[in-house]
């Protein structure tokens, strides 16, 4: 296990030597763990073999996405966002229920044998977007600023709204038996949300109140505090997960109400985002090497045909729907609705059908793979030159037309995920 660590954390410093060059090109960071993960796998050159059991994963994932899920959250201006919601609003409100259903649509009518409510949880695991994944998406400045606000918002909002889906689609999955009873929903409401959305609130508003008093009263440490923060969103996700709610909620709320009271969200949060990264790389990587390379057994060209169908028809379709009435541009709607790239969430959310042990548990996480795999691959591949482009169109636009247009209304940037 000592010579796997030592590879992972080589395969990170020889990243690092070379990030600032890989940001603008056609490689990014997700595709290169990926790819070093599934190369020191046992499906090609088995030089790693971290012996760890799904346990041990699932361990890691529930901690590396309740870490983001936090950093993600904190990074939320919401008193900016009350004047500027109206994209995210859509991209959340219409395209986010749309894109689930469609999937699902998609997934009862191309794989044999599988159910409604199985199609409606692998649905809602694959429909969280990961800006990260397409960086130079929401970090070229050629974008409109509102394009990428929007995107990076909704990026940063829908893996945590999109839990209580999963959760609800889980149980119907599993076929729990209590689930028709009010009782079911009377315990989810109260223990997964409630429960969740409570902590979440109390912890992450008490924490940053308390940080805030320190620093005012100068017996707060720069080092300490920083700690301090990814302390909180640990503590929130094991807090809620004892107490029986919805640690993901709880991590999701608690980083929304620490960046709207803390004084110095940002400051404070950076030990935690730089923490969250490391995480991402080390589960992108853990990724390729210990679920991709088992998910080539379940390869096959229904699964492909799922994966591209998701990554397009189930985005495109409900984005350019979303967005009808805004008056944005064709090229707009085209633009937002091909980058909405699954990553991290939609993994960790995934390993729940290996956790449950559902029937043919297997297959569907294959479907999740390979979608995530595809668009690890096809949005990293297109992002750099895909902002250029829509970019160089907007700014070759007469600027008395760009005036009438959405798409150049300002707006006070959001905050995004380290890419």
């Amino acid at each position: 296990m000592s010579g796997g660590i030592a590879i992972i954390g080589a395969v990170i410093v020889g990243f690092a030597l070379i990030s600032h060059r890989v940001g603008p090109s056609m490689i990014s960071s997700p595709m290169i763990f990926v790819a070093a993960g599934l190369i020191t796998g046992n499906r090609a050159f088995d030089i790693v073999d971290l012996g760890l059991e799904l346990d041990a994963v699932d361990v890691i994932g529930e901690a590396t996405l309740g870490v983001l899920l936090f950093a993600d959250a904190s990074r939320i201006n919401l008193r900016a966002l009350r004047h500027e919601y109206m994209l995210p609003a859509r991209l959340l409100g219409i395209g986010l229920p749309l894109t689930v259903a469609a999937t699902t649509g998609i997934l009862a009518l191309l794989v044999d044998g599988i159910d409604i409510w199985h199609a409606a949880l692998i649905a809602a695991i694959l429909s969280p977007t990961d800006a990260a994944l397409g960086q130079e998406v929401v970090s070229d400045p050629s974008v409109p600023a509102r394009i990428r606000q929007g995107l990076t918002v909704e990026s940063g909002l829908n893996d945590g709204l999109i839990v209580p889906a999963v959760a609800l689609f889980l149980a119907f999955a599993v076929d729990d038996e209590d689930v028709a009873s009010a009782g079911f929903w009377v315990g989810f409401v109260v223990r997964q949300i409630g429960l969740g959305v409570l902590l979440g609130l109390v912890i992450g508003a008490a924490g940053a109140f308390l940080l805030n008093y320190s620093e005012r009263t100068q017996s707060l440490d720069g080092v300490w505090g920083q700690l301090a923060v990814l302390a909180l969103a640990i503590t929130t996700l094991a807090a809620t997960i004892e107490a029986g709610g919805n640690g993901f909620i709880a991590t999701f709320v608690a980083g929304l109400a620490f960046g709207h009271v803390s004084d110095h969200a940002e400051h404070l949060g950076e030990f935690t985002e730089d923490s969250a990264q490391l995480a991402a790389a080390v589960s992108f990587f853990l990724f390729g090497n210990l679920l991709l390379g088992p998910a080539f057994d379940h390869l096959s060209f229904t699964v492909i045909v799922c994966a591209l169908a998701v990554l397009t028809v189930a985005r495109m379709v409900p984005v350019a729907i979303a967005m009808t009435g805004t008056g944005a541009a064709l090229a707009t709607r085209a633009f937002v609705g091909w980058f909405g790239p699954r990553g991290l969430a939609s993994i960790l959310f995934g390993l729940l059908l290996l956790e449950e042990e559902l029937a043919n548990a297997d297959e569907l996480f294959a479907v999740v793979a390979w979608t995530v795999a595809l668009s690890v691959l096809l949005h990293g591949a297109t992002a750099a030159i895909g902002a250029r482009r829509y970019g160089a169109w907007w700014n070759d636009m007469p600027h008395h037309e760009q005036a009438e247009m959405p798409e150049s209304v300002a707006v006070a940037e959001q905050r995004r995920r380290k890419g």
